[in-house]
């Protein structure tokens, strides 16, 4: 069954007719410390389904994406009796929809889900397309699931609380979406800023629409990534590696921040494989150079980060390392494999262009 998506700022109403709909079941919130302090009280107000849920509240950020912090969430729902006829509401980032998502769908085999996303990069990334999961020993997302949440009801209006980092943050997915579609709808993203004070949530809101229908339209295609939803994964594959490699130094990075970083890589690649312009490959990087700085490393790295690309999921044969390519703007190609040496020039190539 295809998620339903659902733009509106009136969250609390969505969400009641939502849970109407399904028969008022009974319903849990999952929250973690940030919008259970920042967000839940609002929606509490606006929500009579929210009011009279139970709470569960789980640490914030990426490395609690773990599976202590599931079994944590699958003790509440047994200690207040759940049922598969319950519904969980996950209201929060990327974090808490990937661990809420993984939660339901294991619990007695599959509780129903609705997400409300509360970051920008959750609206158009975790909160889309049904992936769960959790990271393991390591390695970002290594446990997870296909299953789509009943429905994401998608608003601006919790992203004024937003600091800059997760405002760009989420629409380095959007960036990524344009990449994949056209290349009108990049430079109309290059040419917004969501830097502040020019920040404008309602064109972002109808940029943020366009960029969900992107993935949406590629997911009702290829629910469980065997063919064209891999193309999704443009700049994840090294995006993840850069990720893991901050995890090691006890430095996290920004999920968006790395997906950025690995576009830039992706496009490197790109060209160095598939022709990809030139020209447009360096006004993508100066953009993320210019709004997301630079991931640092040195070749003394580049190993390591072969090491968890390795490990990618999206790999199609041992030993084999595949990325989702482009010849140009909206023209992917996925499962292309690329030498380590291949890996180790762009790489390089990647560094000059960033200054690193």
């Amino acid at each position: 069954m295809q998620q339903k998506l659902i733009f509106t700022n009136l969250v609390g109403k969505a969400i009641d007719d939502l849970v109407a709909e399904l028969g008022n079941p009974q319903a849990f919130v999952i929250v973690d410390v940030n919008t259970a302090q920042y967000v839940l009280p609002t929606l509490s107000e606006q929500s009579a389904a929210v009011q009279a849920a139970s709470i569960i509240t789980i640490k914030a950020g990426e490395p609690n994406k773990t599976l202590e912090a599931v079994q944590g969430i699958w003790k509440s729902l047994q200690d207040n009796n759940a049922t598969r006829s319950g519904v969980i509401i996950n209201v929060g980032g990327g974090v808490v929809t990937d661990l809420g998502g993984f939660a339901a769908a294991t619990f007695k085999r599959g509780m129903r889900v609705i997400n409300v996303p509360t970051t920008l990069l959750g609206a158009v990334d975790a909160s889309v397309g049904g992936k769960t999961g959790i990271n393991f020993n390591g390695y970002k997302n290594e446990i997870g699931t296909f299953t789509e949440p009943l429905a994401s009801i998608i608003s601006t209006g919790f992203f004024v609380t937003l600091s800059q980092q997760e405002l760009l943050s989420g629409y380095a997915e959007m960036l990524k979406h344009a990449l994949l579609e056209s290349s009108e709808e990049l430079a109309k993203l290059l040419s917004y800023s969501v830097v502040y004070p020019i920040f404008d949530p309602e064109k972002l809101l109808e940029l943020l629409k366009q960029s969900v229908s992107v993935k949406q339209r590629i997911v009702d295609q290829d629910l469980t990534e065997c063919g064209a939803r891999k193309a999704l994964n443009l700049g994840h594959t090294i995006g993840h590696a850069f990720e893991s490699l901050g995890f090691k130094r006890q430095s996290p990075v920004p999920h968006g921040y790395a997906v950025a970083w690995g576009c830039v890589v992706a496009l490197v690649m790109s060209h160095m494989k598939l022709g990809f312009p030139a020209d447009t490959m360096t006004q993508f990087a100066k953009y993320v150079n210019k709004n997301y700085g630079a991931f640092a490393f040195s070749c003394d790295d580049y190993q390591q980060l072969i090491t968890y690309m390795q490990h990618d999921k999206k790999n199609v044969r041992p030993g084999e390392i595949c990325f989702t390519l482009l010849s140009a703007v909206g023209e992917p190609h996925i499962n292309e494999c690329v030498s380590d040496d291949d890996i180790k020039a762009a790489l390089d190539i990647y560094r000059d262009l960033m200054g690193v």
